[in-house]
């Protein structure tokens, strides 16, 4: 199967240097995440979370404003050529993404933190390759996918408002949309690398980073739960 790309016909499900480089920036960024997860889960900021998500709305307030802010301030790095802005935006979501993993961690006996990563990772990997396989399979557009998503994390935000105040059978729907919202987004970020030849691999790095974290983070919950009924 071949298509067209940017004015360049690829073949099958090959990736281009500039989508391996990429691929490369999101990995480094997620690698790195993980570990300061890890190691933040055994500091006072784990209990962080559990006072935010006190009330649930107010955490997923305050963590989406965060990576909002996060992501806007690396790409305006990016975009600008201010490496140091970059930078800046960078730390802001990897101490979003680690604060918030490792107050979810903090929650669990420390003998079930590693395996519980491992088994994150595996689980995130495995949905990314599937993602990524079905876009690249595919020469069709992606574009409505970043729709889907917004759409997906909006209402996420709306039933865990409802939940948080009203109906707390509401949360659980609150947590499957925005879990869709991630998934969609990174469908979006992997078709985005391949058809817009102007991005930046750096900033397509941080668009995967992004979208990988966000299904990450959703995985270890559930994996958590998982691994604490067995206990």
């Amino acid at each position: 199967m071949s298509y067209e790309t940017g004015g360049e016909t690829r073949r099958g499900l090959l990736l281009s240097a500039r989508e391996w480089k990429a691929v490369f920036v999101a990995t480094a960024l997620v690698v790195l995440n993980v570990v300061l997860m890890a190691v933040l889960a055994t500091t006072p900021l784990a209990a962080i979370n559990a006072a935010l998500f006190a009330a649930p709305i107010l955490g997923v307030l305050v963590y989406g404003a965060a990576l909002f802010v996060g992501q806007w301030v690396a790409e305006r790095g990016v975009t600008n050529g201010n490496g140091p802005l970059a930078f800046v935006g960078v730390v802001i979501l990897q101490g979003a993404f680690g604060t918030f993993g490792a107050g979810v961690l903090s929650f669990v006996p420390p003998d079930l933190r590693v395996p519980a990563l491992a088994i994150t990772a595996a689980v995130t990997g495995a949905l990314t390759f599937l993602v990524a396989l079905y876009v690249h399979a595919r020469s069709k557009s992606f574009a409505r996918w970043s729709t889907f998503s917004t759409v997906s994390f909006l209402l996420g935000i709306v039933a865990i408002a409802v939940g948080t105040f009203v109906a707390p059978v509401l949360l659980l729907a609150g947590f499957v949309l925005v879990f869709a919202g991630f998934l969609f987004r990174l469908g979006w970020e992997i078709w985005r690398v391949r058809e817009r030849r102007d991005l930046s691999t750096i900033l397509a790095g941080v668009g995967i980073y992004i979208a990988v974290m966000g299904v990450f983070v959703h995985v270890l919950q559930i994996i958590l739960r998982i691994l604490a009924r067995r206990e």
